[in-house]
């Protein structure tokens, strides 16, 4: 998942005030039972996230990814939605290399170890032989800046931790993860050669997490690795004690010609206003770690299952609800910005897009993205999400793959579940689909429906 969190600080800061709901006279407390009851008695949200993720990790540009696009549009096809249909675009390919990445360091207590490492998605690879160089250890640009000459030629260890005083992980994941984006451009920037950085993970264990990190065309490019939280306190506890305690860091991955793909999209269309339309996505790509089970694997199946739901329980929404596999959201947002281009090329009205893309868990309700008289008309419903403890309506980040078309000024909602396991699982070999748990997978599914349908019954 991209770094599409900082503004989902303010999810905790809103003072909106929900007045008695309005409903037009239907009973959506009732409504609201009934797809529950059928999501846990009879939801396929688990079971659609077994079929994907068996494929394997689904990198932009991998053979997997082209087979979850097919995968997907099967599904759709299956569950009988209207105008299933891809939306072709070209991606990124970023391969991790066929030779084991590895680091070895060298100290003179220890003699030589080796270190738990990963490239970060879009590194170069090192020379065949790897790079040899002592390790400066630095918390934040300022402080790598500061040290001037004494960063030639060195490895850049950045090692500031994800908060853990923070309560929302995703704001803590926030204020840390730029050492991750932007680490390789900061020790070019001051001669160093590699740029080693501590895992974007809450966790503590021997498991590195990768993630997008992105280039400067007038800076000189190094290669990258994220290395796991362990072994970046040993690496720490040993330059707090060594002198020139050097690494020998070796990654083979390498930056393909853009490969063809596609947005995946099926309906339930409109009874009353079938043009106008209320997206409901997540992002079908995934790192080559793991298999993408909680990012993005569950909001892709929950944002189906939303739309199945609602058509096993014969509902007619009054405005097209679609369901939309966007591709690329790791290391590009491809999907997202074509989908908006061609929406507002073809000047579609668009009255809503949700997102889910903050991992499977329990729902606890949703950041909105709009503004004013959308935010407290959403919030009024907040009662029709209390039986599944998803009633917190308050303004935040709504989605990466979605933000290009909140820019055009259609209403954003982020579907947000329980968030403090999520990084431990985020990029990494973790991310599978034991890690789930198939009722709040589909809790979740249930929670996206009911909110897509008031929005086209309501608005």
């Amino acid at each position: 998942m991209r770094v599409f969190v900082a503004v989902l600080a303010l999810f905790f800061n809103s003072n909106v005030v929900a007045q008695p709901p309005e409903n037009n006279g239907k009973d959506y407390h009732r409504l609201a039972e009934q797809i529950v009851t059928h999501a846990l008695r009879d939801g396929h949200s688990f079971q659609m996230l077994r079929e994907l993720t068996a494929l394997g990790p689904r990198l932009s540009g991998s053979p997997q990814a082209a087979a979850a696009v097919e995968l997907t549009r099967q599904m759709m096809e299956r569950w009988g939605f209207d105008n299933v249909r891809l939306q072709p675009i070209m991606v990124p390919h970023w391969a991790r290399g066929p030779i084991e990445e590895a680091a070895i360091i060298n100290s003179p207590s220890v003699g030589t170890a080796p270190l738990t490492i990963c490239a970060l998605g879009g590194s170069i690879a090192t020379p065949e032989m790897g790079i040899v160089a002592e390790v400066l250890e630095v918390k934040n640009f300022e402080e790598l800046h500061a040290l001037g000459k004494k960063a030639v030629g060195k490895i850049i260890f950045f090692n500031r931790a994800i908060d853990p005083a923070s309560f929302d992980t995703f704001a803590g994941y926030s204020g840390a993860v730029n050492q991750r984006g932007n680490g390789a451009v900061e020790a070019a920037r001051v001669d160093g050669v590699a740029a080693l950085v501590r895992s974007m993970t809450t966790a503590l264990d021997d498991v590195p997490h990768t993630g997008g990190m992105r280039y400067d065309e007038n800076i000189p490019e190094v290669p990258a690795a994220a290395i796991s939280t362990l072994d970046a306190n040993y690496l720490s506890a040993l330059i707090a004690r060594d002198k020139n305690v050097t690494v020998r860091l070796r990654l083979t991955c390498e930056t393909l010609p853009d490969a063809p793909s596609a947005n995946v999209m099926g309906e339930l269309l409109g009874s009353e206003k079938p043009e106008e339309i209320i997206v409901i996505g997540g992002h079908l790509d995934s790192w080559d770690k793991g298999t993408g089970a909680h990012d993005d694997g569950s909001g892709c199946v929950q944002s189906i299952e939303a739309v199945r739901l609602l058509k096993a329980l014969g509902l007619k929404p009054k405005r097209t609800i679609r369901a939309v596999m966007f591709m690329n959201e790791e290391n590009g947002l491809r999907g997202g910005i074509e989908y908006a281009r061609e929406a507002a090329g073809e000047k579609i009205k668009h009255i809503a897009a949700l997102e889910a893309d903050r991992g499977g868990f329990a729902p606890r309700g949703f950041a909105i993205e709009a503004d004013s008289f959308f935010v407290r008309k959403v919030s009024v419903w907040s009662a029709y999400f209390e039986s599944i403890g998803a009633e917190r309506m308050r303004r935040g980040g709504s989605g990466a793959d979605i933000s290009p078309l909140v820019q055009q000024g259609v209403p954003g909602l982020g579907l947000v579940p329980e968030w403090h396991r999520y990084f431990d699982y985020h990029h990494s070999d973790h991310d599978t689909i034991d890690k789930v748990n198939p009722r709040e997978l589909e809790l979740g599914a249930a929670a996206m429906a009911l909110m897509a349908y008031l929005i086209s019954e309501e608005l």
